[in-house]
């Protein structure tokens, strides 16, 4: 059975002691059994180490939002899978839309970004997704599937134990605009298709993807509900622990 996920990204927001304030708001209200779901957030770089320790011996796992390609050099202000593995980080964002837009990020940067994180042994959850131009124009399907093929298909079967896909419809993200559930199916269920025509059912089976367009307590039931949809990656709905706890308990 492929694991419920809900992964808070927290971007460029909270400062040290919000961070830790909002990580003990979630863990006193966060049941210790979640059965198949893990819950995840993941707080600017600065503050991951004061994180880590703050949720541990909680259900609570903190990530990281980025990592580097190179595991050291002269590469300033950045940081390796080795860095974010002494420190308790074992799952990275990799791929998000605002990296590939605003920092230049390919998919071939991407690949190897992803190689470098399973040197590391760090769980990625990599981001694939459209802009509302390349959907006009109907060529979705195709992009998210050059997006995965470029930077995924290169892996082992092996390695996809260490995967989880997030789709993110770049036209939902901090627009107020969500896919609907049925839009949201379609693609989860197309990406599933693709990686079993290259690998098998039972990698695709086991994989979970999750949704990351603007999902809010009043719509998570029902995005959460889909047969493909296995979770979200939260943006702004995680940064106040009401809504955050209140998308959890949707799924």
């Amino acid at each position: 059975m492929r694991k419920k996920i809900v992964a808070g990204n927290w971007k460029m927001n909270k400062t040290h002691s919000e961070s830790i304030a909002l990580i003990n708001e979630l863990k006193d209200a966060i049941s210790s059994d979640l059965s198949n779901t893990e819950v995840m957030v993941a707080p600017t770089s600065v503050n991951l180490f004061p994180s880590v320790s703050a949720a541990d011996g909680t259900s609570i796992e903190v990530i990281a939002q980025n990592m580097h390609e190179a595991d050291n050099g002269a590469f300033t202000g950045e940081i390796s899978g080795s860095m974010l593995k002494s420190i308790g980080v074992n799952t990275v964002i990799l791929g998000h839309s605002e990296r590939r837009a605003i920092y230049g990020e390919t998919d071939e940067l991407l690949a190897q970004k992803v190689d470098a994180a399973l040197n590391n042994h760090i769980r990625i959850i990599f981001c694939v997704g459209e802009t509302l131009e390349v959907r006009k124009q109907d060529q979705h399907f195709i992009e998210v599937a050059n997006q995965i093929r470029k930077s995924l298909f290169h892996l082992s079967a092996a390695d996809w134990e260490n995967i989880v896909i997030a789709y993110e419809p770049v036209w939902a993200i901090g627009t107020g605009e969500t896919a609907s559930p049925d839009q949201a199916q379609e693609m989860h269920d197309f990406i599933r298709k693709i990686i079993n025509k290259k690998y098998t059912s039972e990698i695709s089976d086991n994989l979970s993807i999750l949704y990351g367009g603007s999902v809010k307590p009043n719509n998570a039931k029902e995005i959460f509900a889909k047969e493909d949809v296995d979770g979200g990656l939260i943006g702004g709905a995680s940064l106040k622990a009401e809504d955050f706890l209140a998308i959890i308990n949707s799924i």
